[in-house]
């Protein structure tokens, strides 16, 4: 799997505005407990020459589910920072610093940032974009599992909302939601989800839009991002 971003012109600006464009594989990283690095593949899509620098962080989630980023000396890029020439594709490597095989898994923050300054000045005046993503680094040893509860309230006559919380120590990630009525017939769905790191209950809200939602047994099938999927029994007031 390849992410790709792409430069894009801010609405309302007279000046313009550029930005690079570039690629990165893999875009979810896994680091096995007895392996000291990865490889990342950073592919400069456009025609202009592109410096990226990137940053490491901690990765945990406050209560309600936003991300808590603290800057690590866990892992280090080698090298730091990544120039290339138009076209030109480099591999880095992702190191561990600690070798010591965890219990939990380990959750953590790749963030690569353009650097635009580091471009030679355009002859017109412009505005740099300087664009950032974030890529996930998981270190799993082979007990750490994910446990996943969830259970569904209503929000309004055609709108309901699943609550889970990951009781496992590994990411959850419910990559869709399903509610049916026992024989099967859909009644809301939900075609996304997000992560919910061990120990972080999150909410998702389901809607119909063929009308209400009746009250009664329901099915919850939750679809996860390894392909597997889940379903739970719940019941809904009126």
């Amino acid at each position: 799997m390849k992410f790709t971003v792409l430069g894009f012109l801010l609405a309302g600006f007279v000046m313009p505005a550029w930005a690079g464009l570039f690629s990165v594989t893999p875009v979810r990283i896994y680091i096995a407990p007895k392996e000291r690095a990865v490889a990342v593949t950073i592919t400069n899509e456009g025609d202009e020459p592109l410096v990226m620098q990137a940053d490491l962080y901690q990765w945990k989630q406050k209560p309600d589910g936003k991300n808590d980023l603290t800057l690590t000396e866990d892992l280090f890029l080698s090298p730091p920072i990544i120039k290339l020439a138009p076209k030109a594709r480099q591999v880095v490597r992702l190191a561990r610093m600690n070798g010591v095989t965890p219990t939990d898994q380990l959750t953590y923050r790749m963030i690569l940032r353009e650097v635009p300054e580091a471009k030679p000045a355009k002859e017109q005046l412009e505005v740099q974009i300087a664009l950032a993503f974030s890529l996930p680094v998981f270190i799993t040893p082979p007990t750490a599992k994910r446990q996943l509860g969830c259970t569904v309230e209503r929000l309004t006559t055609d709108s309901v909302k699943a609550i889970c919380e990951n009781t496992g120590n590994a990411y959850a990630y419910p990559a869709g939601f399903l509610l049916t009525n026992p024989a099967g017939e859909p009644l809301a769905r939900l075609e996304s989800g997000d992560y919910i790191l061990p120990g972080i209950k999150r909410s998702f809200d389901l809607t119909r839009k063929e009308g209400k939602i009746p009250a009664g047994k329901a099915i919850l099938a939750v679809s996860f991002d390894d392909g597997t999927s889940q379903n739970y029994d719940v019941s809904l007031a009126e």
